[in-house]
């Protein structure tokens, strides 16, 4: 059979959204077109790991020509979608142009700096495999130059360490940087005092983890501030030009490190789409998935707008990304077969946090629980989900060599 002759899927995106939906289509007598700027599948709820010199970029991403290696259908092209065309269905990719007979848009988020150019240029982000490395090399940098800074009040700006945003990364990171601190470069700088060393987590509102129940929420300042992390809440940023951070009181924080944390909004290519656009620029969809008056385009993951059934728009989790994948799978799958699209239903898998070595927070089954019951459950079902098995070993090998001897292998500077 003429193969041309398939009907066209193309998926832009291949984060979590996009690997399901691919992955869904595996058995369908279709044609994929796979497209991301990256030749690899990040695996970003461990991306801070990377930037605190706990993982390697290698350890927590995989090539996706790897992942579909044996999936016949399906072909991948590296590159940045720079037009969509809803009414002639097609895309344009490189200079390219490729036809499309469904469309699904898995694109993702950016960081959101809500207008500061001065954070978009000083500040640091974690959004992938560059941003991560380049907050991994400042890091380190900055126990490296204050080891030789004879200046008490400059080697103290060196070793503040400031981030914004009490979300679950910013909570993650804050835990997991105190930790470094106080286990592992306390060794590598015997001759650096590093008692001016502090980690300070600034949140807008009124708590941590604001989507989280509020046992949940207590459990994790208390975990938090067991690690010696300086907790602001209720105090806004209102500046930073590199030296040092401006509070929305008019206090400063002398310090050369803020990892920004605070914000996403939807992939630029959601913009340019013309549709109505809800909170952090993400795309309304209807109940199937689908964009209105397109029924053969679908966004889904980050980029897409949904209210849950408690009247709540889903959060951009990786969790809603991968089962809408599968949703979006199984919708193209009936609109081919000349069926009516279903519905989606997120089904809440329940919360998890780390907040560092033996602590997390957990809510499954409808259970909220703290500690290391938590930080085990978190620790396996992250390497549960990592892609490729080679990757799970590398990890379960990491985390238990740093579990046994506080030691992190990864403390390199790299040219980025």
């Amino acid at each position: 059979m003429n193969t041309t002759l398939l009907p066209h899927i193309v998926i832009i995106g291949a984060g979590f959204a996009g690997l399901e939906t691919a992955r869904g289509l595996a058995k369908a007598r279709v044609r994929i077109t796979l497209i991301d700027k990256n030749n690899h599948h990040l695996f970003q709820p461990l991306l801070y790991q990377v930037a605190i010199a706990g993982l390697l970029p290698s350890q927590i991403a995989q090539p996706v020509r790897t992942i579909f290696r044996k999936q016949k259908n399906l072909a991948f092209q590296m590159g940045e979608v720079t037009e969509v065309d809803l009414n002639e269905k097609y895309i344009r990719l490189n200079g390219s142009v490729i036809a499309f007979d469904y469309l699904v848009i898995s694109a993702g988020a950016r960081t959101n700096f809500f207008g500061f150019d001065t954070l978009e240029e000083h500040g640091l982000q974690l959004k992938d495999l560059d941003t991560a490395v380049k907050t991994r090399n400042h890091l380190l940098s900055m126990f490296e130059q204050a080891s030789h800074e004879g200046d008490a009040e400059k080697r103290k700006a060196k070793l503040t360490f400031v981030i914004v945003g009490g979300g679950p990364t910013g909570v993650e990171t804050a835990g997991a940087l105190s930790e470094l601190i106080t286990h592992v470069m306390r060794k590598d700088f015997p001759r650096l005092d590093l008692k001016d060393a502090q980690v300070i987590l600034l949140e807008a509102g009124p708590s941590l983890i604001a989507a989280y129940p509020d046992e949940l929420r207590e459990a994790t300042f208390k975990l938090l501030r067991n690690k010696n992390v300086d907790i602001q809440l209720n105090t806004k940023m209102q500046d930073f030009n590199g030296q040092r951070v401006t509070l929305g009181d008019g206090s400063t924080i002398e310090t050369q490190t803020l990892i920004w944390t605070a914000g996403a909004k939807a992939a630029e290519i959601i913009d340019s789409l013309g549709m109505e656009q809800a909170s952090m620029g993400r795309v309304r969809v209807t109940p199937s998935l689908q964009l209105p008056l397109f029924p053969d385009a679908f966004v889904i993951g980050d980029a897409a707008f949904l209210v849950n059934g408690n009247g709540q728009p889903l959060p951009m989790l990786s969790t809603v990304a991968i089962q809408q994948g599968k949703a979006a799978a199984k919708n193209i799958r009936r609109l081919i077969e000349g069926k009516e699209p279903l519905p989606f239903h997120y089904k809440d898998p329940g919360l998890l946090a780390t907040i560092g070595r033996n602590a997390a927070v957990a809510r499954i089954f409808g259970i909220s629980f703290s500690g290391f019951i938590a930080w085990v459950i978190w620790v396996f079902l992250h390497i549960y989900r990592i892609v490729g098995f080679r990757n799970r070993i590398l990890v379960m090998f990491n985390w238990a060599w740093d579990y046994f001897f506080y030691d992190n292998q990864v403390r390199l500077i790299t040219k980025e």
